[in-house]
């Protein structure tokens, strides 16, 4: 029990990032009494969302999903109003550990299991219910938890079934990044065999957009040779740049701000 809860406590990760002279969206940079009031005042909408530790290719640091997924829901908290970001969940499943499977054959990658990860979801999600929000919001920047989420949620709203809280897990946050995205970069003179699906022209891109002090700009015009030895799958990301990252990001932000008003809309 103590070992578990040892885990549970470690899951959540610091990412504040308020800016003097500008209304707080990161529940991190609150006060409780600030909170508070802000709760009260209407601020009743809390988006948790999950990144995760991974390798992403020789490319892209290990904190990508958690330093993306804290950018993208700052800004979808924006576009909504009245809505507060709670702390990045950091610490996701990623594959078994011994013996190693997925992500955890590379270095860095650090994976819990389901049902822990499952746990820590609720227990927050309940925390925040209990400071007074109304709609949690869960979005996932990794597609390997995707289900997981929409177990929390379900889990969630049976136990809140008397009450006015509700779960809202947005699977859109995720699918904007994969169909949409993949759509508007072929628009844009893309070659789908360019596009890959983990650390290669799609992903390396977005991150150029949200971060590019994690991308290692220095290789990135020789990465076109990386593969799935390396971490790369498919793809091509030597071809990335910030300019096609924008595409993603605006239809994130854009299409989970429609997905989480539906949803609120039809509680």
């Amino acid at each position: 029990m103590k070992r578990v809860a040892g885990m549970i406590a470690a899951l959540i990760v610091y990412a504040g990032s308020a800016q003097a002279g500008t209304p707080p969206v990161f529940l991190e940079d609150f006060t409780w009494t600030e909170l508070r009031d802000a709760i009260a005042a209407g601020e009743t909408t809390v988006i948790v969302p999950v990144g995760g530790t991974e390798q992403n290719g020789p490319l892209i640091a290990l904190g990508k999903h958690n330093v993306r997924v804290h950018f993208l829901a700052g800004k979808i908290a924006e576009s909504l109003g009245k809505t507060i970001v709670a702390p990045v969940i950091a610490y996701v499943p990623e594959g078994s550990i011994s013996p190693p499977t997925e992500h955890m054959k590379f270095p860095g990658t650090l994976s819990v299991p389901d049902q822990v990860f499952v746990q820590v979801v609720e227990a927050a999600a309940r925390s925040l219910r209990q400071a007074g929000f109304t709609d949690i919001v869960l979005i996932g920047d990794h597609g390997g938890y995707q289900h997981d989420l929409a177990t929390a949620a379900k889990n969630l709203n049976k136990e809140w079934a008397k009450s006015t809280a509700k779960a809202h897990f947005i699977s859109q946050y995720y699918r904007a990044q994969q169909d949409a995205y993949a759509q508007a970069l072929m628009a844009h003179g893309v070659a789908e065999k360019d596009i890959g699906t983990h650390a290669a022209l799609a992903d390396t891109s977005l991150m150029l957009a949200v971060d590019p002090s994690l991308v290692r700009s220095q290789a990135l015009q020789a990465s076109g040779a990386l593969g799935a030895r390396d971490g790369v799958y498919g793809g091509d990301p030597s071809k990335s740049s910030a300019e096609l990252g924008q595409l993603g990001v605006d239809l994130v932000v854009r299409q989970s701000v429609e997905a989480i008003r539906l949803a609120i809309q039809r509680k």
